[in-house]
């Protein structure tokens, strides 16, 4: 019963931190972006939670129970991801004020690039979103013993309760405390109980063989899928561009993602710690997706256990809340707003979106047994379609919008092709896909002439397409309301 309470009091502080969210949001930018305010704390504890879900908590623990330490190769593709962002984006995301990756192909690359990126982009967030929910499902069934379909429906109505009414500024409130739940969990909980369940470290490499402790016991063949699909595809993931303009500043965003990678891969250590240690406790566990909650079980008196199983719910419902945000962001902004110019711009028509598509995920979670698959394709398509066109738009000046669509149609195509031939976890499709878009678009920018009111100028200098504008005639996308800092 007091597991119960802890994680009803967990749920409860979501809903209240949507409403305190729910204040700050006056404007479209509030919605979205957290009215670009964030401070160093806040916008890291966000960037972080906004990687760190299901796969890297509950999946990170799986790796490290079947292959060691190694198992945190796949946080540690994320981490290095999400620091790359802050390098090399963040500065010319931040001058031009590019929130959405479909703004960024239509600058240089006109209305065509917008709607096939957006529809991409669209398809990935929300089936990763979905993943997230069927992932809190599993944990509330566990904790309370309902139906999976029931569960989902909880934390789906959780996550839809305090992202509606505030936004981005509610999903931030929550975050950090996510933030600080997760932190709390798995390192200050978690990981030291069941590291001295198994005796310590050197009784856990007595017990287990030697490649539980190599780092490349996964496979190199594994890292490096790992690395192309995770790092590549998160360079250019919807929620993380949408996180990194919640910043107050450029200096914040770039060292606050960094710092944010170097949390990530800690993370990732300790979840793979965590699965080793449980490899030595629970040897003959039939499904290592199990690992954390059987793990959990077993080294957590009653309270803490609470506490554990809170911190796996706010992996999940941090990662899908964020999601679920950026793919409506991308719908209004993208899709709707160039159609219907600032009528579509207010914070009624961001709430009005971004409770349709967590009604599509929630119907898409109870419609499939399992995600794994589709969320692959999309994370694929992702990578192998988008990666080199948004590359090329920002530091290539020579590229075209030939060339874009071009690449677009050409990695998508392979990338299915070898999922045909290879099958849908096979490396080859996001490799030859990414291949292919590049030889493609190379080969037709320089081919073809870029469009002459674009032509030359750099990313940052590109006008919104848009063409939506505040009062004081400066582009939506960049207008910055003048308020405190958070």
């Amino acid at each position: 019963m007091i597991d119960k309470l802890i994680i009803l009091l967990y749920l409860l502080l979501m809903v209240g931190a949507g409403y305190l969210g729910m204040r700050r949001s006056r404007t479209s930018e509030d919605f979205t972006v957290a009215g670009r305010r964030l401070g160093p704390f806040m916008y890291t504890s966000a960037m972080s939670t906004v990687v760190l879900g299901a796969a890297s908590t509950v999946g990170g623990v799986s790796l490290g129970y079947q292959y060691g330490i190694s198992g945190m190769v796949l946080v540690l593709s994320l981490a290095i991801g999400i620091a790359a962002i802050g390098v090399l984006f963040a500065g010319r995301l931040f001058r031009s004020g590019v929130y959405t990756v479909p703004d960024a192909m239509s600058r240089r690359f006109g209305r065509p690039s917008r709607i096939m990126s957006s529809v991409i982009v669209v398809f990935y967030t929300l089936m990763v979103g979905v993943g997230q929910i069927i992932g809190i499902g599993t944990v509330l069934t566990v904790v309370f013993d309902i139906p999976p379909t029931t569960a989902a429906f909880i934390g789906w109505a959780t996550i839809m309760l305090y992202s509606v009414a505030g936004g981005m500024w509610s999903i931030t409130l929550t975050d950090v405390v996510q933030f600080m739940v997760k932190t709390l969990g798995v390192f200050a909980v978690l990981l030291p109980l069941v590291v001295h369940e198994a005796g310590g470290l050197s009784a856990m490499r007595a017990e287990l063989p030697g490649r539980f402790f190599s780092p490349t016991g996964i496979g190199m063949s594994t890292i490096g899928a790992y690395f192309l699909l995770f790092f590549f595809g998160f360079m250019i993931d919807q929620g993380n561009w949408q996180r990194l303009l919640t910043a107050r500043s450029e200096k914040v965003a770039r060292w606050g993602a960094i710092v944010s990678g170097l949390y990530c891969a800690l993370y990732g250590l300790a979840g793979a710690l965590i699965g080793t240690a449980g490899r030595v406790v629970l040897p003959h566990l039939a499904n290592p997706d199990d690992a954390y909650a059987r793990i959990s079980s077993l080294v957590l008196p009653v309270g803490l256990f609470g506490l554990v199983m809170a911190a796996a719910l706010a992996a999940s419902m941090s990662t899908a809340s964020g999601l679920l945000i950026g793919a409506s962001t991308v719908l209004t902004n993208d899709v709707l707003r160039p159609l219907g110019g600032g009528r579509l711009s207010s914070v009624r028509a961001n709430r009005i979106t971004l409770f349709a598509v967590g009604l599509v995920a929630l119907a898409v979670s109870y419609a499939v047994d399992s995600v794994v698959g589709a969320v692959t394709v999309a994370a694929d398509l992702l990578a192998a379609a988008l990666l080199v066109p948004v590359v090329g738009a920002m530091f290539w000046r020579r590229s075209t919008a030939v060339a874009a669509i071009g690449g677009v149609l050409a990695g998508s195509t392979v990338c299915v092709a070898f999922m045909a031939i290879s099958g849908l976890y096979a490396n080859e499709p996001v490799m030859y896909g990414m291949a292919a878009a590049l030889a493609v678009f190379v080969t037709l920018s320089l081919a073809t002439r870029p469009d002459p009111a674009v032509a030359g100028l750099a990313f940052e200098e590109l006008p919104d397409s848009t063409g939506v504008r505040d009062a004081a005639g400066v582009p939506a996308a960049q207008a910055v309301p003048s308020a405190p800092s958070a």
